[in-house]
């Protein structure tokens, strides 16, 4: 394991994360290589890094802490709202059997194609469109994980889940969430437990909010 890959790694098991294959992903998965261009030095300091649109990456700890949340067992189909510039995509496709990722600007979905082929991870699409409306196509999911806030989680999301699923969202108005663990129950969602408090990025879309004005901000995706 590189030293850079270790840093994550304590850093993930100082947020509490104890899923040994989780644990081993993120020290096979290189973050230099999905970070943005003049930002690869800081790529193994456990802190979100500047995107296109106002916008950041997840910190990575708090990755670690939703991804744990699924419960992955490696044969699941997964869905998965804000690519970014795939780092977190590529954890789940180590995880998971399959990956579908919905990133709402384009250019940054050419990104994090780029990221992952270089990789050679095979078992993610990554789609530009409203990640508010799921993927149809594709339910129904064994876990959902939304990397953008909003105060309830869209009905499509919550229809394309399959029965025992598991999903993760931060829960709030952006800037200041509970990121909820919930599963899916007969009429819904049950919500299981509050993973940990962070800043998020809003939900845009049909199913979020507005798409007018951007509202990030740049403590967004980190605890």
């Amino acid at each position: 394991m590189q030293a850079s890959s270790r840093d994550l790694v304590l850093a993930a098991r100082s947020a509490g994360v104890s899923d040994e294959r989780l644990l081993a992903a993120i020290a096979a998965t290189p973050r230099a290589v999905f970070a943005p261009t003049g930002h690869a030095g800081a790529s193994y300091s456990d802190r979100p890094l500047p995107i296109p649109h106002g916008l950041v990456t997840t910190q990575p700890s708090l990755v670690a802490i939703m991804i744990a949340g699924l419960s992955l067992a490696g044969g699941e189909q997964v869905l998965e709202i804000g690519t970014g510039y795939g780092y977190q995509t590529a954890l789940l496709a180590r995880l998971a059997a399959c990956v579908t990722s919905i990133e709402t600007y384009s250019d940054i979905a050419t990104v994090a194609r780029r990221n992952l082929s270089r990789q050679g991870i095979a078992n993610v699409q990554v789609i530009t469109a409203d990640g508010t409306g799921g993927y149809r196509k594709g339910a129904p999911f064994d876990a959902v994980l939304v990397s953008a806030a909003h105060p309830h989680v869209p009905p499509p999301l919550i229809d394309q889940l399959r029965m025992g699923g598991r999903l993760v969202q931060p829960i709030g108005l952006g800037g200041n969430e509970d990121v909820t663990l919930f599963e899916r129950v007969p009429g819904g969602l049950r919500r299981v437990r509050v993973l940990t408090e962070a800043s998020f990025v809003r939900l845009r879309g049909r199913y979020g909010f507005a798409q007018a004005g951007v509202g990030s901000r740049a403590e967004d995706g980190q605890r």
